[in-house]
């Protein structure tokens, strides 16, 4: 999760953080604007595209950074203005075309892991910021790209061409306006175009295109889907999955802390948090969450009722429920018996959509591997659930997620051994640590 918007504080808070992450004002290869410069900044802050092209240890948009698809290994690449492995000898022409049609500068497809379809939705002002910024804002970085690992024939292009040509949309520079509400407005172009939101959060058909690119393609629209084995939020008006439950602010301080009194960032979208979404004004963050809270449920849900006997049983003592035991030894301390949590610091387990989701992976992935709320500006103290991956079994991790998902209204449906073992099979669990303490 470019803009228009000209705020001097939204472009000093981007600038802080490509500063911050030793993106220095480079002797410039290509001349321009400084405002245009500075503009492109905070574009490429609302765009994210640090957080996919900068490897682990490396260099600010000097790539590299490995992508797991459903077809192989990618490598993001350098977009960096280094003359010969990035992209310094890009014509804007060139960029243009990268960036909001797909197509590289030698005239090849690229693979939609770069969002392309949602960034065709970019406006003129902005895709020019952008480029002035890359070219003249951002570091050279002499970083010779990685090979993909995508087996023959998948690693063939020409079918992605067909692919493009079949789902990717025409460009259509800058808002439509929805509603009449500017603000709204706003948030649209926000969250379908540089936030790129749908490319997480709206499910992919079989051929692996979004199936729907904006809020009027349909209900499929930010309905959640999978990604990196987590479930990609509901970001619609669902009172169990989505957001209905929650109010502007509180997506507002999701977006700019990490954290709120319902959940907190984990997986990818602390990434998202921690490089983009603090970084933002809070004008755009405003009318991100304005425009989410426009959309309507995708499905019908009974409301959430809250149920205080399963706290009561358990401040009691009473663990006779299959699992209440593993929660009273592992998560009622951080996250109470009456699954409340702590606002702002452990989340809420009652009523938080990632525990009634439909699909269970992120909570079950979670329990498994651990997660570390992100440090922002504003929330600058991080707290960390540790791994149960070596502490608990498949049959343990199953019964407390189901007690979890079961318990203080919630009305998630419960999960088997199966299920967790199969997860467990294919994410990267932690290396078991023994306490220090004798």
């Amino acid at each position: 999760m470019k803009t228009t918007f000209k705020k001097s504080s939204a472009l000093l808070s981007g600038l802080a953080l490509l500063c911050g992450m030793g993106v220095a004002y480079a002797q410039a290869p290509v001349a321009a604007d400084q405002k245009a410069v500075e503009q492109g900044a905070y574009v490429a802050v609302l765009s994210d595209c640090v957080a996919c092209h900068t490897a682990k240890g490396g260099q600010p948009y000097a790539g590299g950074l490995p992508l797991e698809t459903p077809i192989g290994t990618l490598y993001t690449t350098n977009i960096t203005p280094d003359s010969e492995t990035g992209i310094g000898k890009y014509s804007y022409e060139d960029f243009e075309r990268a960036v909001r049609r797909g197509i590289r500068k030698d005239g090849k497809t690229m693979y939609p892991a770069m969002p392309y379809p949602d960034f065709s939705r970019l406006s003129d002002d902005d895709m020019h910021a952008l480029y002035a910024f890359f070219m003249s804002g951002v570091k050279p970085v002499h970083d010779v790209n990685k090979a993909n690992e995508i087996p023959w024939p998948k690693s063939m292009r020409w079918p992605l061409a067909w692919w493009r040509w079949i789902f990717a949309p025409n460009v259509h520079s800058g808002p439509v306006p929805t509603s009449g509400d500017a603000v709204a407005d706003r948030g649209a172009y926000l969250v379908e175009g540089p936030g790129h939101c749908g490319t997480c959060h709206t499910p992919r058909a079989a051929t692996l295109q979004q199936k729907a690119l904006s809020s009027r393609d349909g209900s499929d629209f930010l309905a959640g889907s999978q990604v990196d084995n987590y479930t990609a939020s509901n970001l619609r008006g669902d009172i169990l999955t989505g957001l209905g439950s929650w109010e502007e602010e509180d997506i507002v301080s999701f977006l700019k802390t990490g954290r709120n009194q319902h959940s907190a960032a984990f997986g990818g979208m602390a990434d998202v948090v921690f490089h983009s979404t603090q970084h933002m004004s809070d004008a755009d963050l405003q009318a991100i969450a304005h425009f989410l809270k426009t959309l309507p449920a995708s499905k019908k849900e009974q409301p959430f009722a809250a149920d205080p006997a399963v706290g009561k049983e358990l401040s009691e003592g009473h663990v006779t429920r299959v699992g209440a035991r593993t929660y009273i030894d592992n998560c009622a301390a951080c996250h109470l018996t009456s699954g409340k949590g702590y606002n702002d610091t452990f989340p809420a387990l009652a009523n938080n959509p990632v525990v009634n989701a439909a699909d269970p992976s992120s909570l079950i992935h979670i329990v498994l591997v651990g997660d570390t709320i992100p440090s922002t500006a504003v929330e600058p103290t991080h707290f960390s659930m540790p791994s149960f991956a070596h502490r608990l079994s498949d049959q343990e991790v199953a019964d407390v997620v189901t007690f979890i998902r079961t318990s203080w209204g919630n009305k998630g449906a419960a999960v088997s051994a199966d299920e967790v073992a199969k997860l467990r099979a294919k994410i990267t669990i932690p290396p078991y640590k023994p306490s220090p303490i004798k």
